[in-house]
Order: structure tokens, then sequence, then C-alpha cells
């Protein structure tokens, strides 16, 4: 019995509560205390799971694969947006769709478990909007797939689009796991939740290529040390892109909006990225 891992290269397998690989733990001469793991008997899970969940996940991939193939097709380049709840999303799309939805053609898929709240609020801007409710999957799901982007897909009209949004469920854990087809990975992560979590959330952190650090007019507020979140960032994500904005003010927009043009070139199959 243990836990289930998946490496960046789609392989899987499961960890006893005594084996882990060398990078979970101190090496043989580091000298500092090993940390408590914990009970992870509550798994209560074999290969019987790792085989469920590798089927999941190809099967996720493989849906992954032909959405991005459609997407290029009509040229569209596509971005799965991620975050925890109350990072800024919304406004942050809000914003962008003030601003560009008259020069560019743009798309929303907008994931919640329940309502329409944030889809509303994104209306009235000129874009194409699919609604996507996880609350059919267990308790809710916490996260977009690539079967249901799929469906999202199918109700809208592609060829009169140049850019794709895919505002995920959010969440700091699950859709960071799931490709769903989109071109690139943004993550927008507000000040006001902490320095730490790059270190307590790393799949998320190290899956994307843009971080827009939102919040930002709080900083004289706030003890937020910008110098260790962007060590911890750099620790788990060495590459990763940073853009300071403020979704209530407007601050460090300009330079989202501009990442947003320069990413409208639809990449090669060989560019396209997988996970």
């Amino acid at each position: 019995m243990g836990r289930f891992h998946r490496h960046d290269d789609g392989t899987t397998h499961q960890h006893g509560v005594a084996e882990h690989h060398q990078h979970d733990l101190p090496s043989s001469g580091d000298t500092t205390a090993k940390h408590d793991l914990g009970d992870m008997s509550g798994y209560g899970t074999g290969p019987e799971r790792i085989q469920v969940l590798e089927r999941i996940f190809g099967e996720n991939d493989r849906t992954a694969r032909r959405n991005r193939e459609l997407l290029d097709t009509n040229n569209v380049v596509a971005i799965n947006m991620m975050s925890s709840p109350g990072a800024g999303k919304t406004l942050i799309l809000q914003r962008t769709l003030a601003a560009m939805a008259e020069s560019t053609a743009i798309g929303i898929i907008e994931g919640d478990i329940e309502t329409s709240i944030d889809a509303d609020r994104l209306a009235g801007y000129g874009a194409q909007i699919a609604l996507l409710n996880t609350s059919n999957g267990f308790g809710g799901e916490c996260h977009l797939d690539a079967p249901m982007v799929r469906s999202a897909l199918g109700r809208l009209t592609l060829s009169e689009l140049e850019l794709l949004i895919v505002e995920n469920v959010g969440n700091l854990v699950c859709p960071a796991d799931f490709d769903v087809g989109a071109h690139h990975r943004v993550m927008v992560f507000a000040i006001t939740e902490g320095e730490e979590k790059p270190l307590k959330y790393p799949v998320m952190f190290r899956s994307v290529e843009l971080l827009l650090l939102n919040k930002i007019d709080l900083l004289p507020h706030l003890d937020f040390d910008m110098a260790l979140f962007e060590r911890n960032l750099r620790s788990v994500n060495p590459t990763v892109s940073v853009l300071t904005v403020s979704a209530r003010t407007g601050e460090g927009f300009d330079d989202w909006f501009a990442w947003l043009k320069h990413s409208l070139v639809v990449p090669t199959a060989g560019e396209a990225l997988s996970t």
C-alpha cells in the first residue's frame, strides 16, 4: 500500500510507506533530521489503483493531443490558466477581455464546480464563452481534464477565434496533473497566499511557464517577503517567467497583454506542450 506518483514523462508507480525517491529524502550525507512522512496507510491502494490512474491519464493525454490538433487546425492558441480559489483569475480575464477583445478574437472556457457566476462576469466583452461545471463528478471534480475541454470546444466556433483561455477550477493540486490540450500553461498567484506555497505545491508551480504575481497593490500592507518567494519559486521552477500585476488597479497589465500577443503563434507539432 502506498502513494501514487506520476513522473513528467507520464510513467506511474506506487510508493510504499517506507519506499521513496532519493529526491524525497535527504541524502545519506545530509546531517539534518529526516522529516516524519506520516502514516500513508490510509491510502488503502495497491496495483489496482495504479492501473486505473494509468488508464485515466492515458485516455486524457490522447484526448489532449486531439484537442491540440483541432486548435492547430483552426490556428487557435490555447492557454490553460490555473490558480487557487480567489487568486484573481476571473478579474484578470475581465481586464484582458476589456483591453483585447476588440482587436483579438478570444474564447473562454470557464471551469467551476458549480454556478455560472464567473462566466456571467465575463459576458458582454465580445468573447465566446463555454461554461463547464464539474459537479457531476465525485463530489465535484477539482480540475478540468481533456475530455471536458473537448466537449466545450464543440460549443465554440473555433474558426472565428485566435486565442482560447481555459480558466481552470481553482485548485493548487489537481489541475497541474491534467493536460487539457493547451499550448501554454499560466498560473495566477496572489501575494496573500504566502511565500511558502511553491514548496508546498511544487507540481503546480513546476508545470507553468508564466506566473502572474497578483494583488501586488497590497504589498505595502502585508509582510510578504518578495525575495523569499522568488527563492522558493526558483527552487522548483528555475525558468518560469514572472509578471507582477494588480487586477484591481491594472498595474503590470501592459506586460501581460504583450505576452499574450507574442503567444499568438501556433506552435508546430514538435513544440506543442505535452505532459
